[in-house]
């Protein structure tokens, strides 16, 4: 870990909260990360983002960074820029990765390129969108740019256009339906760590994700060895074609009548959720390694100019 100053316990700020969509989210894992790393033996520092955020790390004089953002700003490449030009190493990935993985249509893009399964997806005008189908139902509307299921619309059969809300970007990304199953794989360095079976009543949006009961976990997922295997293989080759380092999870969705035609990779988060019970810990728990260990893990292999 560079950066390292001469205090016996290096000194981690936490950053959390910020502007986006899902500051509260980030909040709650800003929190459980810090309690992680001082239960892991660091000088801990909570460091709610806003525009003065330059000046807080000035003050706080950090050691390393860990970025527990969410969203906007956290996860697209903004606050590593910042990071990097202030030289104070940080955790997940650097400004290209964290900026292709936000970018939808350009994340698929490059999934597409490495041979990674993808539905058919184009980006339109919310007015476009609002005005008649431009994919054939069913298909997914959702910003292009934005995570946690934060504005997403599922058109089904025999269904009207969309009315959008106002908040919803100019444009948006319209993708054809991926029915099935809800897979997640974390990739843990140069390592694919499990895959999760995410089971909820309906879609898995915002509230499935975070409020209680919303959904429950299967860890390790019960699936055919050829799927898991696929799973494990297809985050690991999404991780890199992104240029990803630390921690990033990569969503599926899997149609078992289709068998292995029916895995669809939709997306790679560079910043998963981090409280002990999300997604990532558990796979990480399921291994062996603790919380505390996971978030020392990510602490010692942060760094910056990457």
């Amino acid at each position: 870990m560079a950066g390292t100053s001469s205090r016996m316990a290096p000194r981690v700020a936490v950053l959390m909260g910020g502007l986006s969509a899902e500051r509260e989210v980030s909040l709650v894992s800003g929190r459980e990360c810090a309690k992680a790393l001082r239960a892991a033996g660091y000088e801990v520092v909570e460091v709610d983002c806003g525009p003065d955020l330059p000046m807080r790390l000035s003050e706080v004089k950090p050691d390393v960074c860990f970025n527990a953002l969410h969203g906007r700003w956290g996860e697209d490449g903004c606050v590593q820029g910042l990071l990097e030009w202030l030289r104070i190493p940080y955790t997940h990935s650097g400004v290209l990765a964290s900026a292709l993985a936000m970018d939808k249509a350009r994340a698929k893009e490059a999934f597409a390129a490495a041979g990674l399964p993808v539905v058919e997806s184009v980006l339109a005008s919310r007015d476009d969108v609002a005005a008649g189908h431009v994919l054939k139902p069913p298909y997914v509307v959702k910003p292009n740019n934005e995570g946690s299921s934060v504005g997403v619309y599922i058109v089904r059969e025999g269904a009207n256009a969309p009315r959008l809300a106002a908040e919803m970007p100019a444009v948006v990304m319209v993708e054809t339906y991926a029915p099935g199953r809800e897979l997640t794989t974390t990739v843990m360095g140069d390592r694919a760590l499990a895959v999760t079976d995410i089971i909820t009543d309906g879609w898995y949006d915002y509230d499935a994700k975070y409020k209680p009961g919303g959904s429950r976990h299967e860890c390790p997922a019960k699936l055919p060895k050829e799927i898991e295997a696929a799973c494990l293989d297809f985050a690991l080759r999404a991780h890199r074609a992104l240029g990803c380092r630390g921690v990033s999870r990569t969503d599926f969705r899997w149609d078992e009548a289709r068998g292995l035609a029916g895995l669809i990779l939709l997306e790679t988060n560079t910043q998963p959720g981090m409280t002990p019970t999300s997604l990532a810990p558990e796979q990480a728990a399921l291994r062996g390694i603790s919380f505390p260990e996971f978030c020392d893990w990510m602490v010692r292999d942060a760094s910056c100019n990457r």
